[in-house]
């Protein structure tokens, strides 16, 4: 079985790597052959998920392009108020991290998730059928593998929904070379009621568990849809479905915060991962490693901005062993700003290159304990919104430098706690810039004032007015469609901002 799963998954990659890639609406099969050659066998549907998923790590040999994490790196934090650009950045990430934003930017272009999107469409549409031809396939076994496909496809659209907005909704697979490639925007609302469908029945058909925790942590499980959904349901101001969904993670006891050690806490997170902390992470290994030791370490793409180790973590001038362990030789590296997180094997030791296979975090249970925070905020329970956070910050040793001393009932004072605590919990996790979107655009953006005070703080003195001046339009705060799509696809309309 083994073998035959592994020529199986080489003919995939084969196939997935000959298509071409600079568009999604490129994404047409030699026409029959995933038709004839796959979904035969129940091992035909596990080649297509592990393809699927290998394609979440790596960009198909022969492209030229990042990998997802990075992409989901820059789109979380390049507009947030925690980054720096590092002496190798280019032009096109400097840009956007000045607000200084073009539809030619290179960074704009959305084939990277378009593609792993059609190969979850594929497995969605083509597995069901492999029923009828494989007898020991039981249904059990095709709605674990359907779950698994629909929970990555609403969270690359939800990803995509959050980046430019209103984006083109494909539900069903390029299979030929018939099929219209000429698709108009959805809505976000739209793409985000689509997400949430798509994870309800990932939830039902979900596993609990594999029986190994590598596979636990590195696909989909019921406890990783949760996760998805309670992020969701906040991005659509559904407060209790929030909260219920981030219960459904916290109630079982399968997760909780590690007690910190000198020197094993880091290591255990971050340079192993898949902890008792962890959700759901992207696996990168010592034979496939991710981009981070590169654009972090070798050729610094990315700085932690000047200010973010005081004004972030704290910083006890009178006595240097008082710090919160999330601060210092964990995010970041103090002095230089370099970023620690993805290159450090422990608080002093950085890996070497070879062994530089720290994962992508996509959730971690931290991340779902201020989720909560953050619905039972909106939901008037402040009280407890600030038990979860002081229940953290005591865990993660925080100083009494960033204790806030707030009103209960003063429910912006304690979103904004929660954003901090966010900021030092889950910084360069590729959280920041959806986090204060995410609140500030509530109510008809009546925290507008979230983003206009990072940019204050982050954005060059020279072009700070004109940063502001943006951002008062709603619109700015996507990213526009790329030249290159609009060209493709004559459906498309360009983002308002960038006409």
């Amino acid at each position: 079985m083994q073998t035959k799963i592994k020529t199986i998954l080489a003919l995939f990659i084969v196939f997935i790597s000959t298509t071409s890639c600079d568009d999604y609406l490129d994404l047409k099969p030699q026409d029959g052959i995933i038709r004839e050659e796959f979904w035969k066998t129940k091992e035909d549907i596990q080649a297509a998920v592990i393809g699927m998923y290998s394609s979440l790590l790596n960009s198909p040999p022969g492209v030229s392009d990042l990998p997802m994490s990075q992409y989901l790196f820059m789109y979380g934090e390049l507009r947030g108020d925690m980054i720096a650009a590092g002496p190798n950045v280019t032009e096109d990430q400097r840009d956007i991290m000045n607000s200084n934003i073009m539809a030619s930017n290179s960074l704009t272009n959305w084939a990277i998730f378009y593609r792993t999107i059609n190969y979850c469409n594929t497995i969605i549409d083509l597995a069901p059928a492999v029923k009828e031809k494989d007898p020991t396939l039981t249904q059990l076994q095709l709605n674990n593998y359907l779950s698994e496909a629909l929970a990555i496809r609403a969270y690359l659209y939800f990803t995509l929904a959050r980046t430019f907005k209103d984006v083109p909704l494909k539900l069903t697979a390029t299979l030929t070379d018939e099929d219209n490639f000429q698709l108009p925007v959805t809505p976000q609302k739209d793409v985000f009621a689509q997400v949430i469908k798509d994870l309800k029945l990932a939830e039902e058909y979900a596993v609990l568990t594999y029986g190994n925790v590598a596979s636990d942590k590195g696909r989909i499980t019921v406890y990783a849809i949760n996760a998805m959904q309670a992020d969701v349901y906040l991005w659509n101001d559904n407060f209790q479905e929030a909260f219920d969904a981030s219960q459904k993670i916290i109630t079982p006891g399968k997760f909780g915060l590690i007690k910190v050690s000198n020197n094993t806490w880091f290591n255990t997170v971050y340079a192993k991962g898949n902890s008792i902390e962890s959700i759901f992470e992207f696996q990168y290994t010592t034979t496939n490693l991710g981009p981070f030791y590169n654009i972090f370490f070798q050729r610094p793409q990315f700085l932690a901005s000047a200010t973010v180790l005081e004004d972030v973590f704290g910083v006890d001038f009178d006595d240097p062993n008082n710090k919160d362990i999330r601060g210092d030789r964990t995010s970041l590296v103090a002095g230089s700003n370099q970023i620690y997180k993805y290159v450090g094997l422990d608080n002093d030791t950085r890996k070497e290159l070879q062994d530089a296979d720290t994962h992508w975090f996509v959730y971690r249970y931290a991340d779902v304990l201020l989720m909560q925070a953050e619905a039972l905020a909106e939901l008037n329970r402040g009280p407890e919104a600030l038990a979860i956070i002081e229940s953290i910050r005591l865990q993660r040793e925080a100083i009494e430098l960033t204790t806030e001393s707030i009103g209960t009932d003063n429910k912006n004072e304690v979103i904004d706690y929660i954003l901090a605590e966010r900021a030092r919990e889950l910084a360069f996790e590729g959280k920041r810039w959806f986090d204060m979107l995410r609140n500030a655009r509530r109510n008809n953006y009546a925290r507008l004032d979230i983003l206009i005070s990072a940019a204050l703080v982050s954005a060059p003195a020279e072009q700070q007015q004109s940063i502001v001046a943006k951002l008062k339009d709603p619109n700015s705060h996507y990213l526009p469609i790329n030249t290159y799509e609009l060209y493709t696809n004559k459906a498309l309309v360009q983002n308002p901002f960038y006409k």
